[in-house]
């Protein structure tokens, strides 16, 4: 075995080239990354795609292939857009709490007076009691 091969040689069992469109990207120290990216899109897709590239952009589009395929692998129905989307969902809930926080200060900003009465009727409730407790906790 010639240990100058990279990982995608290695795993199609062919002689490395000098001028290899892999080598820079699938270094023989990491072949599951290589192995991610040909079960998803298959070697000479890659290949094609790492070719049609600028050198420069080249890096970038195997990471992002990498990434695309680890979700794909986790996720075979929707991949990366499966977690987009559950993100998108965590700030849409979390911009909802934070516009009902800011409503409920601003009220309590112009109504100070009603905000007393409110506490001062339920002090004897225990139900309110308990809700009082877990706000200070």
């Amino acid at each position: 075995m010639n240990p100058g091969r990279c990982a995608a040689c290695r795993y199609l069992r062919r002689r490395c080239p000098p001028d290899c469109i892999f080598s820079p990207y699938f270094p023989p120290n990491n072949p599951q990354r290589f192995v991610s990216i040909h079960r998803i899109y298959g070697a000479s897709n890659v290949a094609k795609l790492l070719q049609q590239l600028p050198s420069h952009l080249r890096t970038q589009a195997a990471d992002s292939l990498y990434l695309e395929a680890q979700y794909r692998i986790k996720d075979p129905v929707y991949g990366c857009v499966g977690l987009i989307s559950l993100l998108q969902q965590q700030i849409h809930d979390v911009e909802r709490q934070l516009a009902m926080t800011q409503a409920e200060i601003a009220f309590r900003a112009r109504h100070p007076q009603a905000v007393e009465s409110n506490l001062l009727n339920n002090v004897g409730n225990p139900s309110f009691s308990n809700q009082a407790s877990s706000w200070f906790m």
